[in-house]
């Protein structure tokens, strides 16, 4: 499945900036490196050391911030977020940051991830008074913040983080203080540079290199750190459990050009994804393809091993707003080909192998091999998927579809074929897909194999979930 299609959607990006005169501008700039991570809506809060002030919007981070809203975020310190809505829904009152007042002055906080118990948090807190403005689950660390008993805001924090679990990557801003928290599973990247004398944190390093920082290191799972005028501080707030990275980052969300989990470079382990693959299905073929814009490194990889030539049978449009007027039936298929179009000199009576990162309903690679035989009027197609069969929905922060919606969790590899009506059908194998990454024991596979490395606090929570977070 292609960045282009969102059949799984994205989840979030967060940037943060402390102490940087021109902190808003660049939390802008880091939110439109990690625009990949969510197109739903964006959100800047700065510091100015006395009071925090917020701008949001739905929409594109470009179409969000313009240079009168920008000078609305004074000060030295900022936090950023990118939205695609996961727990929640696509409202206003869920684009972040979350900015409150409580007790010890101000507060705003954004966040990567998802927490698996909190439905039975914000039952509590309700029970307690707690009075929520937003469907989203990043609100109830808000609440566990005010409501913490602990005398200091560090302490606060720390209180809250350790009654949350799933995955969270945080940035919370304070008026003179910037947070960065990480799951003790590490399940979400969150990395740390510094740009001058200014501490930066991201989701993403390709963020830190539009802004001209230098990456230092990786938030480690259970780690805070803390960021404020006499420097930075590590606090391990949570022991570190077994890792488990979000294998995904580096098959589809995460821009090739990043470096995750560690430093480890997207685009190098995407091609090693496609070269494997061509080790275990080979397909002799014409000329080899990729789904743009995601599939293009494991084309690489697989056209290089396989000896296949590579070419660029399909064409993205990569001038599409977020909204087009789409005819109900005047144009058949009209979502995929407004997107994607085939180039026939290349394909015409050619033995084509198809190359993307996953299949999930199966409906966009469906219309995607219809249009290539067509009107790219291939004489065959050959489907190959650089990962695994995605049977399992993510509760980490990412918006997949239900257990039913998944075409490989109810049918076989054939009867996929058949249906988006391929010549064959290859996944990489699980085997495949351990023997390309760094540190395999230190991922989630979850997606693959539906065994969940945070557990869900009650049975029954895994179906509420399942109806939240889609």
């Amino acid at each position: 499945m292609s960045r282009l299609f969102h059949n799984i959607r994205e989840e979030c990006g967060v940037f943060g900036i402390y102490g940087h005169a021109e902190a808003a501008n660049h939390a802008y700039l880091g939110l439109y490196a990690l625009q990949h991570r969510g197109q739903e809506g964006a959100g800047i809060c700065s510091s100015d050391g006395n009071s925090l002030y917020l701008e949001k919007a739905m929409g594109h981070v470009s179409e969000v911030f313009s240079e009168k809203r920008l000078k609305r975020l004074p000060g030295m310190a900022a936090i950023g977020h990118n939205r695609y809505s996961t727990a929640g829904g696509s409202h206003l009152k869920n684009v972040q940051p979350l900015m409150v007042n409580f007790s010890l002055g101000s507060l705003a906080i954004a966040h990567n991830g998802n927490l698996t118990n909190a439905f039975a948090l914000k039952t509590q807190l309700e029970k307690e008074g707690a009075i929520f403005q937003s469907n989203s689950d990043s609100e109830v660390i808000v609440h566990l913040i005010a409501h913490s008993r602990e005398e200091t805001a560090q302490d606060k924090i720390i209180d809250a983080v350790n009654q949350i679990k799933g995955a969270f990557s945080l940035l919370i801003l304070r008026e003179k203080e910037l947070y960065a928290v990480r799951d003790p599973h590490g399940v979400r990247p969150l990395s740390i540079g510094l740009l001058g004398d200014a501490f930066v944190a991201a989701s993403e390093t390709c963020a830190l290199d539009l802004i001209g920082a230098t990456y230092i290191r990786d938030v480690e799972p259970g780690e805070m750190v803390r960021i404020c005028d006499n420097g930075i501080d590590s606090i391990k707030i949570n022991p570190a459990k077994k890792k488990a990275h979000c294998v995904f980052e580096f098959i589809y969300f995460s821009r090739p050009d990043s470096n995750i989990f560690g430093g480890v470079n997207v685009h190098t382990v995407r091609k090693e994804l496609g070269r494997q693959l061509a080790l275990e299905s080979y397909q002799d073929a014409d000329v080899v393809i990729p789904v743009p814009d995601s599939g293009v490194p494991a084309t690489l990889g697989y056209a290089n091993e396989s000896g296949i030539p590579l070419d660029f049978g399909l064409v993205r449009n990569h001038y599409i707003g977020r909204t087009f007027i789409e005819p109900k039936q005047s144009i058949r298929h009209f979502g995929v080909k407004i997107k994607l179009n085939p180039v026939r000199q290349i394909l015409q009576g050619k033995r084509v192998v198809v190359v993307d990162d996953s299949i999930v309903r199966g409906t966009t690679s469906k219309k995607i091999i219809k249009m290539i035989r067509e009107t790219g009027q291939a004489k065959e197609i050959h489907m190959r998927i650089s990962s695994p069969s995605t049977i399992g929905p993510c509760f980490y922060g990412i918006d997949t579809p239900t257990r039913g919606e998944l075409i490989a969790s109810t049918h076989m590899t054939d009867e996929i074929r058949k249906f988006i009506t391929a010549d064959s059908l290859a996944y990489l194998s699980m085997e495949g897909l351990r023997s390309v990454i760094p540190n395999p024991d230190d991922y989630c596979y979850a997606c693959f194999t539906k065994h969940y490395p945070i557990t869900f606090p009650q049975e029954e929570q895994y179906s509420q979930l399942e109806l939240s977070f889609v």
